[in-house]
């Protein structure tokens, strides 16, 4: 990669250091320019013309998509968020009061959330399964679990929001595919920093957002369903007419293909600018990204680890680019954010509430997040290192 040349792409690198990734990354000149192109055509030709005159690089959208999880264009639907993605998955599972539903302790917040409503309103059980000593899910546990209970869905974070670790999404996609239950994979925070194939996890769905690793913009998301749920006709509970044909006045027919899990007003600028992020991420090579963060994750946590009163908090026996912290200190949470953004660094905060149940077996309130990308530079590294030296000396 040259490296000088990417953060040349990137206006956010002339002030700011980045390592707030994992939350939204910097997007390159071209992605505002693509949606900043369409957005001027729709004020000037209007919105529907604008839309018509550029429906080869809409279409497009979905070809690169596809390239980035190795599927089809018919398996991707753009969608606001990797969270409405997930919604969109979820209720169109066919739940019956009684129904078992299989997922991790590291599972991510809001598909958390999500779970303990589906339980509240339907009467379905949630079952989770133990973690590994060394961290991430115990695959085992995931295989009796499946076995006993014989769940309607399992559900599994790629990489979880609140800790470093990458999850063995293809081992438990192996146990699913081999007992037909439906998978749903949260690939938020591994798209864009992780080779991510589809066909390796066998997944059934799997969510992704683009302001994150994949450096597009807020409010843009896309969801991978697979051939057999788009054969078997599941379909999320709110359809529109993009979805589906109205044929008849009570008789409607899903669409078949995965625009079933679409609405039909699209912020088209934004797709646009999707387009364009993960067009780069696929230039660049899933496999060279995640090398180059590796590169700089090793840096960051050798400098922490020898400093006091800091405990790297990541578990896992593979790692992504994701770094949580704990201050053995007096310090608090916006303390440390606060004296980070007046150096113009930026980081994020994790709290007890976004991740319960591991910030629990951890002991931890709060933890620091560091998350960079491969256009952060070995330079920008030390002054972090510098500034978390000083607030712990």
């Amino acid at each position: 990669m040259d490296i000088n040349f990417l953060r040349h792409q990137t206006p956010g690198c002339k002030s700011k250091i980045h390592f707030n990734n994992a939350g939204a990354s910097l997007p390159p000149q071209q992605v505002v320019e693509t949606i900043t192109e369409h957005l001027t055509l729709e004020a000037t030709t209007g919105g529907y013309e604008a839309a018509d005159l550029k429906k080869n690089e809409i279409a497009g959208f979905y070809h690169t998509a596809a390239k980035l999880l190795n599927c089809k264009a018919s398996n991707i639907a753009f969608t606001s968020s990797a969270t409405n993605s997930f919604a969109r998955a979820l209720s169109c599972i066919p739940f019956n009061p009684g129904d078992s539903l299989l997922l991790a302790n590291e599972d991510y917040i809001s598909n958390q959330l999500a779970f303990l409503s589906l339980q509240k309103r339907f009467g379905i059980k949630i079952v989770r399964a133990a973690s590994l000593p060394k961290g991430g899910v115990d695959v085992d546990d995931m295989r009796r679990l499946m076995d006993l209970h014989k769940p309607k869905l399992v559900s599994l974070t790629h990489v979880p929001s609140n800790t470093g670790l990458i999850q063995p999404v293809e081992a438990v996609g192996e146990l699913c595919a081999e007992r037909d239950i439906y998978y749903l994979v949260d690939g938020c925070q591994s798209a864009g920093q992780l080779p991510t194939d589809v066909q390796q996890i066998k997944c059934d769905f799997f969510t992704a957002t683009l302001r994150k690793f994949l450096r597009g913009p807020r409010g843009a998301g896309f969801l991978y369903v697979s051939n057999k749920v788009i054969e078997r006709k599941l379909e999320p509970l709110f359809i529109d007419l993009r979805g589906a044909e109205w044929i008849k006045a009570d008789e409607y027919a899903p669409r078949m293909d995965a625009l079933r899990f679409e609405d039909w007003e699209l912020p088209y600028p934004l797709v646009m600018g999707s387009k364009a992020a993960i067009d780069l991420a696929v230039s660049l090579g899933l496999n060279e990204i995640q090398k180059r963060n590796t590169t700089l994750c090793n840096l960051i946590k050798t400098g922490l680890a020898a400093l006091p009163h800091i405990t790297l908090l990541d578990k896992g026996t593979r790692q992504s680019s994701i770094i949580t912290i704990k201050f053995n200190n007096n310090l608090k949470g916006t303390d440390v954010l606060n004296t980070l953004r007046a150096k113009n660094i930026n980081t994020s905060i994790g709290y007890r509430n976004f991740a319960l149940i591991d910030f629990d077996a951890k002991q931890v309130d709060w933890a620091l997040r560091i998350s960079p990308h491969y256009y952060n530079t070995e330079e920008e590294v030390t002054i972090l290192l510098n500034a978390i030296t000083k607030l712990v000396a």
